[in-house]
């Protein structure tokens, strides 16, 4: 997979999440075999870009690989600077957003209401394009909705003012992530340009990444959901494209130390509070399997101290490796706990 000037490591790529893709998230991704992770999605208007959730996305410090940036907004000129900004804080891919179909997103025209507007989308990518001289990608849905999918039409505008990549989500945005993804209108993009093409939504294993690859003749996927709680997904996708074998699932004992160094950096990433509470919804995806009954989690939210989280999880998962799991998770819940 080419992006410009540069070469990923494989074909699979971290999507960008709001709230999720955070320095600890993308560091960790990359470790366990995402060839490119995309930061969080941030906002092109500068009056908050001194913001501590703004600082927080752009921090990539320590960070591997090619770092890749994604910008949103409505208005051409914001978002050359926002480009212009980020390349100035050591991005080396600009993103521009035209998939987000969250509603505080898309009430200011940005997101994938911008898929409304096919000259508008123009402008934004001539703009951006023209302002930065590093690779410029671009994530977009299939459509406005299902009577309306244009996204052969964004497609070809994308590829004719310069966009390098081209990631699409095979979901409307007025689809939400509701029903099931559809590939057939990426596989109609891929075989009408010449750009790189990303194949996005319901990838949530080995088999049906490569079922998507197969059906789609897409260059490279794009993994966004079915990487919560379950960083070991690239990996596994990368061994079974290779060799055809399924890789074992994780165990226990790296589920646990896995999950305890993610949450430890959250904690110093956030700091104490903010990073107790940012840590919870990670380890709700992470014990989805093994907690199914959610009292684990009900005791685990209450908590406001890191140290207190840490300690909570190792004795979670030292009782989870030596005991019956309603045994133990009755245990632990209890008041005496």
């Amino acid at each position: 997979m080419q992006i410009g000037p540069y070469a990923l490591e494989n074909n699979l790529i971290l999507a960008p999440m709001a709230g999720v893709t955070d320095r600890p998230f993308r560091q960790l991704c990359k470790r366990l075999g995402a060839g490119l992770v995309v930061s969080e999605m941030l906002s092109s208007n500068p009056r908050v870009w001194d913001s501590d959730k703004s600082r927080q996305r752009m921090d990539h410090e320590g960070e591997e690989g090619v770092r890749s940036v994604q910008i949103a907004g409505s208005d051409p000129e914001l978002m050359a600077q926002a480009a212009q900004f980020n390349v100035g804080n050591g991005a080396q891919i600009v993103d521009i957003n035209m998939g987000c179909p969250a509603k505080k997103v898309n009430k200011k025209l940005a997101g994938s209401a911008l898929l409304q507007d096919p000259p508008l989308v123009e402008k934004i990518i001539q703009a951006v394009v023209k302002a930065v001289d590093v690779p410029v990608t671009l994530k977009i849905r299939t459509g406005w909705n299902v009577e309306n999918r244009n996204g052969l039409l964004i497609a070809q505008i994308a590829q004719d003012n310069g966009i390098q990549s081209l990631v699409v989500h095979g979901r409307t945005k007025a689809c939400m992530y509701k029903g099931d993804a559809e590939y057939d209108t990426i596989k109609a993009i891929k075989q009408a340009v010449s750009i790189p093409v990303v194949a996005n939504g319901d990838i949530t294993s080995a088999q049906k990444a490569k079922h998507v690859l197969e059906y789609t003749g897409a260059d490279a996927l794009m993994i966004g959901r079915g990487a919560q709680g379950h960083p070991w997904i690239f990996r596994e996708i990368l061994h079974y494209l290779q060799t055809g074998q399924v890789l074992a699932a994780p165990s226990i004992d790296e589920v646990s130390s896995v999950l305890l160094e993610h949450v430890a950096n959250v904690h110093q990433f956030y700091g104490g509070i903010k990073g107790c509470r940012i840590a919870r919804k990670h380890v709700g995806w992470y014990l989805t399997e093994h907690d199914q009954q959610k009292l684990f989690r009900a005791k685990f939210n209450a908590i406001e101290d890191a140290g207190q989280q840490l300690d909570a999880l190792t004795m979670y998962f030292d009782k989870l490796a030596g005991e019956p799991a309603l045994s133990f998770v009755s245990e632990l819940v209890s008041p005496a706990a």
